[in-house]
């Protein structure tokens, strides 16, 4: 049978099953399609390899995908976990309070085991030939390489880190219910391995997110990517500070035996180093998680003491004039909570011949977080002690409200006192307990607690979190303002302070900064009473009622130089000293009230490309900080 058209090659019919060439007969169209003549392999495989890179990279797309959508299953799942375990309120009974948490605990590991089983999924979807070839081709693959990396993090989190604290959460709680803060030690040291683990694959994945391509030309997964990194930030230092609790907590709150603390809750209305001057103290014994109050005391009692300890010859350099070691107003003028801790522990024990185990210090700020826990006090005249009104009474209207200068002096004494025999109670109340953490919580973001440990275990762990206050003294780009008041008044209640570190462009001599700090003292020119406005510095220049002043110190980076110092816009001399490695710029600084001022700091600091970690001084209202993006280095 003929069409009219030239036969197939004979080389191509041969290919064909025998049973099927004879016969065949095909269609003009598909015989137009025909190779041509000189159609030889290595266009064969141009076309080869152009039809497998189009097919994987409808692979890629399409499980992407999918991918996506399991990772946001996953997130959902993560989401409805967090709500069960932070909501939810107390049963009328033990008996269905136990039943709730029972169910609570079937459905927390339900809800974790979907989202694991969702992450797990996307990221077998993103594993593969296909995704691992794509991923390696120069700038096509980087979102490729982000994407791959993103759900292997997830599916780490979901399966190593997270189950960890869905254990521990319905574990402490089971353990604690009814038996108060001593089965919360017991609990908390049977979590510990448990919590290590976590924390190190915690800190692994975060690293691993961190090397991933994040500037690629996939907008989505340069936000997955984002997202991911920043929800890792906290989760890490979350997990290293649980860590860190469960190796320190049991111990120090008495598990092992009876220990003695020295507590000091500092005025956050007289800046200090440390956050405010030690006003007002007490001995805490803890003994299987019971806390007891042996003796309460304000400055004055602690006036004569002459603790004798060795802080080193930088310490004595830098501070030695102001006799922080004897004069107890001066004894925390360094940000480094330890030098303080330590003059504090040795005051004591010079007073009463007594050892204390540790130190620690809170302000009127972390009070009112407390309390907001606890339930209200009573002051020894009858006022109600809240959450709203610690910071007040203690810091403003104190002074004028107490007309009796003995009485004005014990009233930060007495808040501390109300205050911390509502923390006793509450600590052993299962009812308040998770409150009483959640504010333990919310103190340490706000860096309002310190803790130092005459255990050096112990203290080496501190030491490596904030809640240790220790300054660091390794290299890298660091940012610490630090005001000390030299009036011996009241004013920095009305204090606000605004830090702006501006980097430039990369250069052979390192990168030049530029620091702006303003200050601002909205006191009132008029109607403070005398102990607020004291000016017991007696300045040879004029003075208003409301005027403050402060020596101001900036904490730059390992290695800066300092190029040039101006306050409001006219040159000044920076004195320059040496703390734990870092230049320290300090300036005597007058703060009329009603006024702002502006100290800039022009520097040359070593070439990074990372953001410096900012020192916050703890004071009535938070340091606004502002850092700008670093202009890359080039090499």
């Amino acid at each position: 049978m003929s069409l009219g058209l030239r036969p197939p090659r004979p080389r191509l019919l041969s290919r064909l099953p025998s049973r099927l060439h004879p016969r065949l007969t095909l269609p003009p169209s598909l015989l137009r399609l025909s190779l041509p003549p000189r159609f030889g392999p290595v266009r064969l495989l141009l076309v080869a390899a152009a039809v497998l890179l189009a097919a994987g990279a409808a692979w890629i797309a399409v499980t992407g995908l999918f991918a996506r959508a399991e990772l946001l299953a996953a997130k959902r799942d993560l989401e409805t976990l967090r709500q069960s375990v932070t909501g939810g309120g107390t049963a009328p009974d033990q008996g269905s309070r136990s039943a709730s948490a029972a169910a609570g605990t079937r459905e927390a590991r339900r809800t974790m085991g979907s989202a694991a089983d969702h992450a797990g999924l996307a990221h077998r979807l993103t594993t593969g030939p296909a995704w691992y070839l794509a991923s390696r081709i120069p700038f096509v693959g980087r979102p490729v390489d982000t994407v791959r990396g993103a759900t292997h993090a997830a599916d780490r989190l979901t399966h190593e880190v997270f189950p960890a604290l869905v254990r521990m959460v319905p574990d402490i709680a089971r353990d604690t219910r009814g038996r108060g803060f001593q089965a919360l030690l017991s609990a908390l040291r049977g979590s510990a391995p448990g919590i290590d683990r976590a924390a190190g694959a915690a800190a692994e994945t975060e690293a691993a997110v961190a090397e991933l391509p994040g500037d690629t030309w996939l907008p989505a997964a340069d936000r997955l990517r984002e997202e991911l990194a920043r929800r890792l930030d906290g989760l890490t230092s979350v997990m290293t500070d649980a860590r860190v609790a469960a190796r320190v907590l049991p111990p120090m709150l008495g598990g092992e035996g009876p220990r003695r603390f020295f507590v000091v809750f500092q005025n956050t209305a007289e800046a200090r180093g440390t956050g405010g001057m030690p006003a007002a103290f007490a001995i805490v014994t803890a003994d299987q998680g019971r806390l007891s109050f042996e003796t309460f005391g304000n400055e004055t009692s602690l006036a004569k003491a002459k603790p004798v300890v060795d802080l080193g010859a930088e310490f004595t350099s830098r501070y030695g004039p102001s006799n922080p070691t004897s004069t107890w107003t001066n004894s925390n003028l360094s940000p480094h909570f330890p030098y303080a801790a330590r003059i504090w522990a040795e005051a004591w024990r010079a007073q009463s011949g007594k050892h204390v185990d540790g130190v620690v210090a809170l302000d009127p700020s972390a009070l009112s977080l407390l309390l907001r826990a606890t339930g209200p006090g009573r002051l020894s005249d009858g006022t109600a002690l809240t959450a709203g009104n610690v910071l007040d009474l203690t810091e403003r209207t104190g002074y004028a409200r107490y007309a009796d200068p003995a009485r004005r002096k014990t009233v930060f004494f007495d808040a501390a006192r109300a205050a911390a025999t509502r923390l006793a109670g509450a600590v052993d109340d299962p009812r308040r307990q998770p409150a009483v953490l959640d504010a333990l919580h919310q103190v340490l973001k706000q860096d309002r607690l310190k803790v130092w440990s005459n255990w050096e275990e112990e203290q080496r762990l501190l030491e490596t979190r904030p809640l240790g206050g220790v300054l660091p003294s390794d290299e890298g780009p660091f940012a610490g303002l630090v005001v000390n008041n030299t009036t011996g008044g009241k004013l920095d209640y009305y204090l606000d302070r605004d830090l702006e570190w501006i980097p430039g462009r990369c250069t052979p001599d390192g990168r030049p900064v530029i620091v702006r700090i303003s200050l601002r003292n909205r006191a009132p020119a008029s109607g403070l009473p005398g102990d607020v406005t004291l000016r017991a510095d007696k300045p040879s220049y004029p003075t208003r009622p409301g005027d403050n002043r402060l020596l101001v110190s900036y904490y730059a980076s390992a290695g800066a130089e300092l190029t040039g110092a101006a306050l409001d816009g006219t040159p000044v001399m920076a004195g320059t000293e040496i703390e734990h490695g870092h230049p320290v710029y300090t300036t005597d600084l007058e703060l009329p009230a009603q006024q702002t001022r502006t100290l800039t700091l022009t520097l040359i600091e070593p070439l990074t490309d990372r953001a410096p970690t900012v020192l916050r001084q703890p004071l009535v209202n938070p340091l606004r900080a502002s850092i700008e993006p670093y202009p890359p280095c080039v090499s």
